[in-house]
């Protein structure tokens, strides 16, 4: 019995996933694949033009690989004119020039000529919205066309995901009673063996890695493999007892919080009646030197009173005995003046009695007098206090900073990897060099891989060049071939040192950078592009710009342009570092990255571009 297929109403994908599983009785010989004509060699998966998210019609390409109307995408760039600086409206890398728009082959609607015209004539109201459609965040239905549902089921025999409509068959014949269901999931791409292509299905524990039926004949022959059911309930039962370590870690780290933020509270109000004492304490202090103030100029005054007194009351006598002096000095100018001897002889023994009788106490003044003294033990006192003060200020300081409030315990340190455990490429990083002279030391040599080679990419010299042509080379049919992109990887892989290559490249745009193996190799989609996912990362040079991508991240790049530009690859330090190659390297960027498995140079070629590996 011979079953036919149109490319119309069954994916490729789907068909190929049922000719490697086999189970459902069909065979490669069974089964023939009609493949409507195509217009050129390029698949087309984009529903919609990112300009006027409608259908696309007469879709074209742009170098940087993004797909728009040609009307909207003429009409963009017309407006454009003027600047004289083009963009993809989609990624915004930059041309110094106007790129040739490339058609890639008619959209769904262009087969429905009627419908077009009359939709172009009478535009029909928009939709109203359906929520069983799959948006961003859904996983698909593999089976619907143009605008696919949301996927209710993932069938892990058919590496297929089914919406409500196409899952009925799996209900209702019975050739697909011993298919296995599950809640959709995406990513059906990791359930596949990237070498036979098969379902993953073993797990082997030799080199720990799922694997597939084929991989035990020959790769992993000899190996200690169990089933991936068997695999999953033993790592269940570890997955158990780590969830309830890392619920007990919660217990106890709830509990710590808990006492921290106690401790929190009580440091808080130590620290208010803390603060509140030594204010008050300090106030005393302050007061106490108010007071000693006080008595101090008290102590002052006291003493200049009594000394004021004391040469007051000097002064005082010392004026009545220069009064008295001078009363007996003008009584004895006038004796001397008598004409009465007997007067004068009688009035002289008195006086000179008199006077010979009195002595008068001598006042003495100490010049140097002053309460210098008083200062300067004052300032003395001063001086102890502040010595005082700063040795009992840092006792105080040290005693508050021995206090521990918390700390962590690195007693209980992590317990070390095993040597079965330990991450494969473990290797010591290197110091990524300046000068090329030191970056040759690392060089790699590199040769394109023929089976990777998209159709029209024609290689040439020994497998360095590889140039798009609009021809298809004579290439014969593998599964690691990129069917869609205009894409190649090289056949050595890269993994646990320091590697260094060079590449010149030519043309409107290419993109050069590594990934894993395990890249999707068919469809036009974001997993099968290098650098659009997480298993890739790559550098877009184009004549006027650069553009770093890995996954859903897109970093425009300011550097000069270069039509050489050297790779550097650390894959145990995991830095990937793109340079213009001159004496001393100018580093355009690099990636930061975890490399968990063996890396392959990659390369995007444009229309009339080119890329050349370099003999180093």
């Amino acid at each position: 019995m011979s079953l036919s297929f149109d490319a119309g109403e069954l994916e490729q994908g789907t068909v190929q996933n049922m000719l490697h599983r086999g189970s459902s009785g069909l065979s490669a010989s069974s089964l023939h694949y009609r493949e409507q004509p195509k217009v050129v060699s390029m698949s087309l998966d984009q529903d919609a033009c990112y300009l006027c998210k409608e259908d696309l019609r007469d879709p074209v390409s742009i170098p940087c690989g993004h797909i728009f109307c040609s009307v909207c995408l003429k009409t963009y760039w017309d407006h454009a004119d003027h600047t004289g600086s083009y963009s993809c409206p989609q990624c915004r890398v930059s041309y110094s020039k106007r790129p040739t728009p490339r058609r890639i082959g008619s959209s769904r609607q262009s087969t429905l000529p009627q419908r077009s015209s009359e939709r172009e004539s009478f535009p029909p109201p928009p939709p109203s919205p359906d929520y069983n459609y799959a948006g961003p965040q859904d996983v698909g239905c593999d089976i619907c066309i143009g605008k696919k549902h949301k996927a209710v089921k993932t069938c892990l025999m058919c590496l297929a995901s089914y919406c409500d409509k196409h899952l009925k068959p799996h209900f209702e014949s019975a050739t697909f009673k011993r298919h296995k269901l599950v809640d959709e999931i995406g990513h059906l791409d990791r359930q596949i063996c990237p070498q036979h292509q098969k379902g993953l299905e073993l797990f082997c524990r030799t080199d720990q890695m799922c694997i597939c039926v084929l991989c035990t004949v020959k790769e992993h022959k000899g190996h200690d493999m169990v089933s991936a059911e068997q695999e999953r309930a033993e790592e269940q039962q570890r997955l158990g007892a780590t969830q309830a370590e890392i619920q007990e870690k919660i217990h106890d780290r709830l509990k710590q919080m808990e006492e921290l933020k106690q401790a929190v509270d009580s440091l808080k109000n130590s620290a208010h009646r803390a603060l509140q004492e030594c204010e008050k304490m300090f106030s005393d202090m302050m007061r106490s030197i108010e007071r000693m103030q006080q008595e101090m100029s008290k102590l002052i005054a006291s003493n200049k009173r009594a000394a004021l007194n004391n040469a007051e009351g000097h002064m005082e006598r010392l004026s009545h005995e220069i009064a008295d002096l001078k009363r007996r000095d003008n009584e004895i100018t006038q004796l001397s003046r008598t004409e009465d001897h007997i007067h004068f002889i009688q009035s002289y023994h008195m006086l000179i009695a008199q006077t010979e009788a009195e002595e008068l106490p001598t006042v003495t003044v100490n010049p140097y007098f002053t309460f210098g003294p008083v200062t300067k033990a004052v300032s003395e006192m001063k001086q102890h206090l502040n010595e005082f003060s700063n040795d009992e200020l840092v006792k105080v300081a040290k005693a508050v900073n021995k206090m521990t409030f918390c700390q962590l315990d690195e007693s209980k340190k992590r317990r070390s990897v095993k040597s079965d455990e330990a991450p494969m490429y473990k290797t010591v990083p290197v110091h990524e060099p300046q000068y090329r002279e030191d970056f040759l030391k690392y060089a790699t040599p590199l040769t394109l891989d023929p089976n990777t080679a998209y159709r029209q990419l024609y290689l040439s010299r020994g497998n360095r060049k590889a140039a798009l042509k609009r021809d298809p080379q004579s290439y014969g049919d593998h599964p690691a071939r990129f069917d869609s992109l205009p894409q190649v990887l090289c056949v050595e892989p890269l993994s646990g040192g320091a590697y260094y290559w060079e590449v010149d490249w030519s043309g409107e745009g290419a993109a050069l950078g590594v990934t894993y193996k395990g890249i999707k190799r068919t469809g036009y989609g974001d997993s099968c592009r290098i650098g659009y996912n997480r298993k890739s990362w790559s550098l877009f040079c184009s004549d006027s710009s650069y553009s770093a991508r890995h996954n859903k991240d897109q970093v425009e790049v300011n550097a000069p342009y270069s039509s050489r530009v050297g790779v550097f690859l650390d894959h145990a330090g995991g830095t990937l570092s793109f340079y213009t190659v001159g004496d001393k390297m100018s580093l355009i960027h690099r990636f930061k990255a975890s490399f968990s498995e063996p890396v392959y140079p990659g390369f995007w070629v444009w229309y009339e571009s080119a890329i050349n590996l370099l003999q180093l």
